[in-house]
């Protein structure tokens, strides 16, 4: 069971597997450090630890919602990467998220470069499944240096696992042919300039979804002025406070998965990785 992970330190508010039975959990954190098609600044292999040290600076009352975090919440280790091979360490979390998925546990996944969200979603019933994707990059490359899994092909790898939909938020850096394969199809792309001037329409957008959804959350999202330690920062992003509204905007019934990717903090207290636990900390507040 769960074969292929190690157990680091925890997520805040998470629980042993001693203290909380696998069939009573409804949430379950799995760390993966990979980062090996990185093509710019490595060391998202070190974000599952960063988010998770990060997280103890956090509260279990949130403010903002005034609820207390009360959530059956495990965090079951970091993943055994094959560090420098994107197939056996897509196998390996495409059985563990199959795992989850029959334990009946919603995965939260902390990266980790963006290409394991593919395998994640190669788990799950992509077809029924909008996929709200949230970054500065479009990822639609068909290949990027001659490789078809990248973290700069990754969102076109899930399009070709056929989802129900896919919205982007927050784009502001795509080749030519990406945009025109993304109009052609179809896609919703919203970049960061337009949502910061349509930030209660963008919120209206995501709130008004329907059926199961699945977030993909690239923290280059947010400005490199509050998320500096990524592998492909973009100036122009969103900041906190905007993320966090789209984030409240989440319907928590539909959600069946969230993962949070390139996180290269390397060091405790460093604010790419403050951002990044509060991001996950946002997303339970609202499940």
């Amino acid at each position: 069971m769960l074969l292929y992970t190690e157990n680091p330190l925890k997520f805040a508010f998470s629980r042993e597997i001693s203290e909380l039975s696998l069939p009573d959990a409804s949430h379950g954190i799995l760390g993966v450090p990979f980062d090996s098609t990185t093509t710019y600044i490595p060391g998202a292999r070190f974000g599952p630890n960063a988010i998770r040290e990060a997280s103890y600076n956090l509260e279990r009352f949130n403010v903002d919602l005034d609820k207390e975090l009360n959530i059956n919440l495990l965090d079951l280790g970091n993943l055994q990467v094959v560090h420098g091979n994107f197939q056996e360490t897509s196998k390996h979390l495409e059985s563990t998220i199959r795992e989850f998925v029959d334990l009946k546990i919603i995965p939260l996944i902390l990266g980790g470069e963006h290409s394991i969200s593919y395998s994640v979603l190669k788990a799950l019933n992509v077809e029924e499944l909008t996929v709200l994707h949230f970054d500065a990059h479009m990822d639609f490359r068909d290949t990027y240096q001659g490789e078809k899994f990248s973290h700069a092909t990754v969102m076109r790898r899930i399009y070709d696992l056929n989802p129900h939909e896919i919205i982007q938020i927050g784009i502001r850096s795509g080749s030519r042919k990406e945009v025109e394969f993304t109009r052609n199809v179809g896609i919703e792309s919203y970049s960061s300039n337009w949502i910061k001037n349509n930030l209660f329409k963008m919120v209206q957008i995501i709130s008004k979804l329907k059926g199961p959804v699945y977030v993909t959350l690239d923290i280059d999202v947010l400005d490199p002025a509050y998320a500096p330690s990524v592998g492909t920062p973009c100036p122009g992003g969103l900041n906190p406070l905007e993320l966090q509204k789209l984030i409240y905007s989440l319907d928590h019934e539909n959600l069946v998965g969230f993962d949070l990717v390139e996180v290269s903090s390397r060091c405790f207290g460093e604010v790419t990785s403050l951002n990044g636990a509060q991001i996950i900390y946002d997303f339970l507040s609202v499940i």
